[in-house]
C-alpha cells in the first residue's frame, strides 16, 4: 500500500510526465470473419497453393482445392509453406470428415506443425476418447487443452495460435524456450505454455536447433509450417499469419 507521503506526491505530479507518444503503433485493418487483416501473410485464400509445396518430394502441393474455397488432404503427403517464419500469430479454419470413421487418432487427424518440430493437433475430439495430451488442440505429447471446445464432424472450427519461437546460441543450444498460445473456436485453451522440444510420437521432447523431430518429416534449422497428412480426408480454409518478430 502506498504511503500518504507517496499518494500526495503522485497526486501532485504532472501526468504528461507518465505519457509516451512515440513510437507510434502502425494502423492495420483487423479484417473480418472472412477476411484477413491488411499486414497478414495469406497462405491459402481458396484459389492457389501456390503458397505450397510437397513436403516430401518439394514439387507443387496436390491437395484438392473445392469450390467453395476449401482445400481437402489427399493422401500423397504432407504439404509446408513455400517461406519460412519464425514467431507468429497464426489462423487456421478446419473440418473433419462429417461421414465418422475411425476412433481415437485415427478420427479425422492432421496437424499443424510450426518450424517442422512442434505440433499443434487437429483432430476430431467431439465425444472421441483418446489420449488427452492429443486431442484436438493440445501441444501434441506436451500440454492438455484446458477444455475441449470441439464442434461436431462436419463443423467448421478454428484456430488462432500465438507462436514464440524458442531462442538459440550461436552452437545451436536453446538459451530461451518457446511459448504457445491457442484459441480454439474462440475460447482459451493452450495459455502461453512452454514448449518442452520437438514433437515425439515415441520418447520425450528435444532440445537443441539441430535436434530433428522423428515425428515429422523435416530438416533441422527449416523454419517452414507444416499441415499433416495422416489418411483422413481433413478440409481447411482461410490460412494466414502475422509476423510478430
Amino acid at each position: 500500500m502506498l504511503g500518504g507521503g507517496l499518494l500526495l506526491a503522485q497526486k501532485k505530479m504532472d501526468p504528461k510526465l507518465t505519457e509516451v507518444w512515440d513510437p507510434i503503433p502502425e494502423m492495420v485493418s483487423p479484417g473480418d470473419v472472412k477476411t484477413p487483416p491488411s499486414d497478414a501473410v495469406v497462405l491459402f485464400d481458396g484459389t492457389s497453393l501456390s503458397q505450397w509445396t510437397n513436403a516430401r518430394t518439394g514439387g507443387p502441393a496436390g491437395w484438392q482445392i473445392n469450390p467453395d474455397g476449401s482445400m481437402t488432404v489427399k493422401s500423397d503427403g504432407g504439404i509446408q509453406t513455400t517461406e519460412e517464419f519464425g514467431s507468429v500469430q497464426f489462423h487456421i479454419e478446419w473440418k473433419t470428415p462429417k461421414q465418422i470413421k475411425g476412433t481415437g487418432q485415427g478420427r479425422g487427424n492432421s496437424g499443424v506443425t510450426f518450424q517442422r518440430r512442434f505440433e499443434i493437433q487437429i483432430l476430431d475430439s467431439y465425444h472421441n476418447p483418446t489420449y488427452s495430451n492429443g486431442q484436438a488442440a493440445s501441444l501434441y505429447k506436451q500440454h492438455i487443452p484446458l477444455v475441449n471446445a470441439s464442434r461436431p464432424p462436419g463443423k467448421w472450427q478454428h484456430y488462432d495460435i500465438v507462436f514464440m519461437e524458442p531462442k538459440y546460441d550461436t552452437d545451436g543450444e536453446q538459451i530461451k524456450a518457446g511459448t504457445f498460445t491457442v484459441f480454439h473456436n474462440g475460447i482459451l485453451v493452450i495459455n502461453n505454455v512452454e514448449i518442452l522440444g520437438t514433437t515425439e510420437f515415441r520418447g520425450h521432447p528435444k532440445l537443441g536447433l539441430d535436434e530433428i523431430s522423428s515425428y515429422m518429416p523435416g530438416e533441422s534449422r527449416k523454419k517452414n509450417i507444416y499441415l499433416q497428412d495422416h489418411g483422413n480426408p481433413v478440409s481447411f480454409r482461410n490460412i494466414w499469419l502475422r509476423k510478430l518478430e
